[in-house]
């Protein structure tokens, strides 16, 4: 169906896969490039649970609501964001939890990849200096849960 990557993520294609079904055509699946996970590893949160909601919702009250959620959570969400957005978004997270931890994970997998991690008060303060955000955008925030198995680092062996 596409060479962009993993589709069906955030996008209709379940349709196709669920029309094949019904039909009893064969489908297979082979993986590709995939924001959700690329974002995820390459944050630095933890990866052994995580929540992934597509899409922030447009409305401001919608999506605040969205936000004050995944800071409740303990596990580290992910979300797409426009880049249109996604300082206003940055803004409202330092608003609600600025001690919190967020990335911007921009163009992954691309020439101008780009990960802006910190606090949320930070992060948006660099998203604010900026004449514009370009590019595909995975948002994710850290969960709440303190310090997991993921972020122990054994010295012995420790990663290069």
């Amino acid at each position: 169906m596409t060479d962009a990557g993993t589709p069906s993520v955030s996008d209709p294609g379940y349709r196709v896969v669920n029309a094949c079904r019904e039909r009893g055509v064969e489908i297979e699946i082979l993986p590709g490039a995939s924001a959700v996970l690329t974002a995820l590893v390459g944050s630095g949160f933890p990866t052994d649970a995580f929540y992934f909601g597509g899409f922030l919702p447009v409305k401001s009250g919608r999506k605040t609501r969205v936000l004050t959620e995944s800071i409740e959570r303990a596990e580290t969400s992910l979300f797409f964001e426009s880049p249109h957005r996604i300082a206003k978004t940055a803004n409202v997270l330092a608003d609600l939890a600025p001690e919190r931890e967020i990335c911007v994970a921009r163009e992954l997998t691309k020439k101008f990849e780009e990960f802006l991690r910190g606090p949320a008060p930070d992060v948006a303060a660099e998203l604010n200096s900026r004449d514009a955000v370009k590019g595909e955008i995975t948002l994710l925030i850290r969960g709440s849960g303190g310090r997991k198995r993921t972020d122990r680092v054994d010295s012995a062996n420790e990663p290069c």
